[in-house]
């Protein structure tokens, strides 16, 4: 992050959606972390915001989308899918930087990289709930051949997603695991935008989302949610696993907001360990 998006007290972060993630987020910042401060958060309830924020000890204003650009530098959105563009659209056309969750979003508005590229703004994805996006971003130096993920949650970890509802596929009372899906990172991005952001995460740190193949299964043997990745490339060959124990929300693992914890830490960090 360049020094123009600096305050004299170090990067001024702002948080756009309170929820699961939202709220871990806020702790750790408010408390400190060196060289960020909370300087703002942005939530759909404010009313509801303002009393958590209260009952959290955390003296931070609430404010609309529109104004966090007015209170930070750095923006990390913890919302739903549908609000990215109003997120980042403002920060970005003002040379800020924007922290993405919802990065399965990021496939359907390329202008927001465009826009990026433009004005001087940075969009960072965070590693999240998926291991080995580094091996992967370096095997793409080189080539990449193929990418194959597969994906396993706990049934009520997929309830609700699009793609099942259109499709007329009931996850309900699963005694077996259940394949719901086969197809590229795109439309798994498009048919699960709560559930699979790591699959657009992957395609976008290796050879893209036409090219990057997922299955998605509903597994009621499982109590985590559970991503394998296969890549084959001239430089490598590797298969990495893991296991994400789910949050107060079941779309989304523990690790996602340690994840980007560790990101905003690196932002200032005299040592950066990993590409």
């Amino acid at each position: 992050m360049s020094s123009g998006n600096k305050s004299l007290g170090g990067i001024r972060v702002g948080i756009a959606g309170l929820g699961t993630v939202g709220r871990a987020l806020a702790r750790p910042l408010a408390a400190g972390l060196a060289g960020l401060s909370l300087t703002c958060v942005a939530a759909r309830d404010e009313a509801k915001a303002r009393a958590w924020l209260a009952s959290a000890g955390i003296d931070c204003p609430v404010v609309p989308l529109g104004a966090i650009p007015d209170h930070a530098d750095l923006v990390v959105e913890c919302a739903p899918a549908a609000l990215l563009a109003q997120i980042a659209e403002p920060m970005l056309a003002r040379g800020k930087s924007v922290m993405v969750l919802s990065c399965g979003a990021l496939l359907r508005h390329g202008e927001l990289i465009d826009l990026a590229e433009k004005s001087g703004g940075r969009i960072i994805v965070p590693t999240g709930g998926l291991l080995g996006l580094d091996a992967v971003a370096a095997a793409r130096e080189g080539t990449i051949h193929s990418v194959r993920m597969i994906t396993r949650k706990p049934p009520n970890g997929l309830a609700g997603a699009p793609y099942l509802i259109e499709n007329g596929i009931s996850v309900d009372g699963l005694v077996a695991p259940k394949r719901v899906f086969d197809g590229t990172a795109r439309g798994a991005a498009a048919g699960f935008p709560a559930n699979v952001n790591v699959a657009a995460a992957l395609a976008l740190a290796g050879i893209g989302p036409d090219r990057t193949l997922i299955e998605i299964w509903a597994d009621p043997t499982v109590t985590r949610n559970c991503h394998t990745i296969e890549v084959d490339a001239d430089s490598a060959r590797f298969t990495l696993s893991i296991e994400n124990i789910p949050s107060e929300n079941p779309k989304t693992g523990r690790i996602v907001a340690l994840s980007v914890l560790a990101t905003l830490r690196k932002l200032g960090a005299p040592l950066q360990v990993g590409t």
